[in-house]
C-alpha cells in the first residue's frame, strides 16, 4: 500500500474518532504490509520511524492541532529518535503502536511508542518532535497556547533526561 495512501487513511480515521488531550496515549492497531519488510522478511527498522510519522498525525489531529498548525503554515518535523528493537514484525502480522506525548521544552515534545505484538513489545523508543512555521523554530509556549495547554511540561522521565545527555554528548 502506498504510504500517501496510508496517510490519507490515517488522517480520515483520526478525523471521526474522539478527540484526546496533551498526554493522553493512543493505539493504532496495524498490519505489517509487503512494502513494509526488509530483506530478512520483517518489518524494516527505517519503516518503524515511518510508522512513528503516521501515529503523530493521529495525534495531532485528535489533540486538535492540525487545523490550527495548518492554518499558520506550521508543520511537524522530527529532531531525533532512540529505538530498541525486541523482535521483528512479520508480514501480515497485527499490531498495536501506542504512542505519547511525556514532556516537552522550550523547543521539543518528547514521545514514547511502543510496538506491541499479542501483549509482547516488539520495539520501544523515544521521538522528540517540534514545530517549525514561516519564521523557524515555533517554541512549545506558543503551541501550548493555540492548544490552550498549560506551559509547564509534566516531568521528565529517567529515560528522556539520560537521552538528551546522551545526545549532548554525541553532539559535543
Amino acid at each position: 500500500m502506498n504510504l500517501y495512501f496510508r496517510l490519507l487513511l490515517v488522517w480520515l480515521r483520526a478525523c471521526f474518532k474522539p478527540a484526546i488531550q496533551v498526554g493522553d496515549m493512543i493505539e493504532m492497531q496495524l498490519t505489517v504490509l509487503p512494502n513494509d519488510l526488509d530483506l530478512n522478511g520483517h518489518m524494516n527498522n527505517g519503516r518503524y520511524m515511518t510508522i512513528i510519522d503516521l501515529a503523530l498525525v493521529e495525534y495531532m489531529t485528535r489533540a486538535g492541532f492540525m487545523q490550527p498548525a495548518l492554518k499558520r503554515g506550521w508543520r511537524p518535523m522530527l529532531g531525533g529518535s532512540m529505538i530498541a528493537f525486541r523482535r521483528g514484525l512479520k508480514p501480515f502480522r497485527r499490531y498495536t503502536l501506542r504512542f505519547c506525548a511525556l514532556c516537552w521544552d522550550e523547543r521539543w515534545t518528547y514521545i514514547r511508542f511502543e510496538f506491541v505484538r499479542d501483549g509482547e513489545v516488539m520495539a520501544v523508543g523515544h521521538t522528540k518532535g517540534g514545530i517549525v512555521g514561516p519564521f523557524g523554530v515555533v517554541g512549545s509556549n506558543e503551541m501550548c497556547a493555540v492548544l490552550g495547554v498549560d506551559p509547564a511540561s509534566p516531568a521528565f522521565p529517567r529515560s528522556v533526561t539520560a537521552w538528551i545527555e546522551a545526545d549532548r554528548l554525541m553532539r559535543a
